[in-house]
């Protein structure tokens, strides 16, 4: 049986993640480092410090996220581009890594002091490229035990994301959050016009229906 790409993903994120927590020098070959990339050109780094995470939690909640939304993306991605589709899948969460960490690198590239891990931005990514393909999936969060369909959640988890970027102060990458998600949306309206599906129509035809069935109008 053939693995998903998905699987493999969170597969090697799991293994890397786990080996580098046992051995603080991988860690440090592979962290989110901007000096080390805007001296020593070290681009790797924004590959890589997606391969590694802070703690346990933080690898669970970012795989489990990744496991929970990529496999239906991925599949989405195979009924739409045909074979390209899990090529195009790859190529969404790899960018993304790279993109979602752009605007940090420019804030943070000669300093000293900064560093980022994890996977977060790539898997905002494919959340949200998940919630282009099927804008009314219920997301459960934690301390929610009703369903928030996906059109209602985006925003306000942008909206967090922006509020907690500006206060600061938490050691977390939400900057990483925000320009990965954004870049999810584009990276579909801009896929779905190259095979000529009606991404947009479909997404507001899906959430009128969505509203209407609940009697919001």
């Amino acid at each position: 049986m053939e693995l998903s790409i998905t699987v493999i993903i969170v597969a090697v994120t799991t293994l890397v993640s786990l080996l580098a927590e046992a051995n603080q020098q991988i860690k440090q070959q592979l962290i989110f480092y901007p000096p080390a990339i805007s001296r020593n050109h070290q681009w790797y780094r924004f590959i890589t410090c997606g391969l590694i995470h802070g703690d346990f939690g933080h690898l669970f909640f970012n795989m489990l996220s990744m496991y929970l939304f990529g496999r239906f993306v991925e599949e989405g991605f195979n009924g739409l581009f045909g074979d390209q589709g899990k090529w195009m899948y790859l190529f969404l969460y790899v960018s993304a890594l790279f993109v979602s960490l752009m605007p940090t690198y420019t804030k943070h590239k000669d300093d000293p002091h900064y560093m980022s891990l994890g996977a977060s931005g790539a898997v905002s990514a494919i959340v949200f490229a998940g919630l282009m393909l099927v804008p009314t999936l219920g997301i459960y969060l934690f301390f929610i035990p009703i369903p928030i369909p996906g059109f209602i959640f985006a925003p306000l988890y942008l909206l967090f994301s922006f509020m907690m970027e500006r206060k600061g102060g938490d050691n977390i990458n939400h900057s990483a959050h925000i320009w990965g998600a954004l870049y999810g949306v584009l990276f579909m309206v801009i896929a779905s016009k190259s095979v000529d599906y009606p991404l947009l129509q479909n997404m507001v035809h899906e959430i009128g229906e969505y509203i209407r069935s609940k009697g919001w109008l």
